[in-house]
């Protein structure tokens, strides 16, 4: 057994999460209740969204909003073939197919290009991902949404925080999707939200996460429904995390600067890029590895743990899975290429400087 002297993720807490968790059960509200309203109200003030439902993770987040808009059998949807594959399965769950589409070789993030050129009569929506942090082009991309009358929603679990042209991503579309699971910039363990700006959309998901169950008359159901529900002690510990989000958000950034004095002086690697209109917030430290200078990446992976340095690799595409083949009609080469050479390092908030130092002095050490 490897022991890891440096984890890839490791959750921040501070002096409230305990106090308020403790509050929430001596008030016997453990499924819902005020914690919950007290999130939903704090969070979307801190994004600036007109509204916000939570939900019991980033998952079920999207599959609710899917479900709200519409979205079912025979639908496509047109999303990246490099990313996690929680939009994939939800859109494959309801009966609607993926269309996948190449991601930009620097920013890893939808092709507004490969996006407009695979529009057919089907598509009914785009899933923009925003990727490790960064933000997708959405100045292009809702213009395309626009001028072929599609819904937009965001995937945002890995980009809370992050800003473009100013405003926060997830707010730019039809349904902003948020992931508060154990490794995300605020944590409840797990746990999900949606931003929104339409009443009628807000009202319509709260009904549908409760079962289809109208608020003001218990069993009472006036659509099919889910349980999707966030529970109080999750949304405790979600308020005191949202209390210390400078700390934590400033933290994510001395983070990222202080990896990117480190491995400036290091070959063969080259860094996410983000667009001039993007400001992050960090959630993964990737980089691409060059072949020619590292071994494999899988390989570099094995060697870092070895020495007490646990990484990820990068998502694997669609294409390369037997379980998504059938919903794959062409080999994307971006994606491809990057889910094979893209590796993820400690990102946690609680780095010290020595900690990151050791990470890239570790992988300098292990070039061919």
């Amino acid at each position: 057994m490897n022991t890891i002297k440096i984890p890839w993720a490791k959750p921040v807490f501070f002096d409230k999460e305990k106090k308020y968790v403790l509050d929430a059960l001596a008030s016997t509200w453990i499924s819902g209740g005020p914690y919950v309203e007290r999130f939903e109200k704090d969070f979307k003030t801190a994004i600036q969204s007109p509204f916000c439902v939570t939900t019991s993770n980033g998952t079920t987040a999207l599959f609710l909003a899917m479900i709200a808009l519409g979205i079912g059998q025979g639908d496509e949807i047109i999303m990246p073939g490099f990313s996690f594959v929680a939009p994939a399965n939800m859109a494959i769950t309801l009966g609607a197919r993926p269309i996948f589409v190449d991601v930009d070789p620097k920013t890893w993030c939808l092709d507004p290009a490969q996006l407009e050129a695979a529009v057919t009569r089907r598509t009914k929506a785009v899933c923009a991902v925003h990727m490790y942090g960064n933000v997708c082009d959405m100045k292009a991309i809702t213009q395309i949404c626009r001028k072929h009358r599609l819904l937009l929603i965001e995937d945002t679990a890995e980009s809370m925080f992050s800003r473009y042209d100013g405003r926060y991503a997830g707010t730019f579309s039809d349904a902003g999707i948020f992931s508060f699971q154990a490794t995300k910039t605020l944590t409840m363990g797990e746990g999900g939200c949606i931003a929104l700006k339409d009443k009628r959309l807000f009202e319509k998901m709260t009904v549908i996460r409760n079962h289809g169950m109208n608020r003001k008359r218990f069993y009472w159901h006036t659509q099919i429904g889910h349980n999707f529900r966030l529970t109080n002690l999750q949304a405790a510990v979600g308020c005191a995390q949202l209390e210390r989000a400078d700390r934590i958000l400033n933290d994510r950034k001395r983070v990222y600067k202080t990896y990117q004095k480190f491995l400036s002086a290091i070959p063969g690697i080259a860094l996410q890029e983000f667009e001039s209109q993007v400001q992050p917030i960090v959630w993964a430290v990737a980089l691409k590895i060059d072949p020619r200078v590292f071994p494999s990446r899988d390989r570099l992976m094995a060697r870092m743990l070895k020495k007490g340095i646990e990484t990820r690799p990068g998502f694997y595409p669609f294409a390369t899975m037997p379980v998504y083949r059938k919903y794959t009609d062409k080999r994307l080469t971006v994606s491809l290429e990057t889910g094979a050479r893209v590796l993820s390092l400690p990102s946690f908030p609680q780095l010290k400087e020595e900690e990151i130092a050791q990470v890239c002095s570790t992988l300098a050490s292990l070039k061919k």
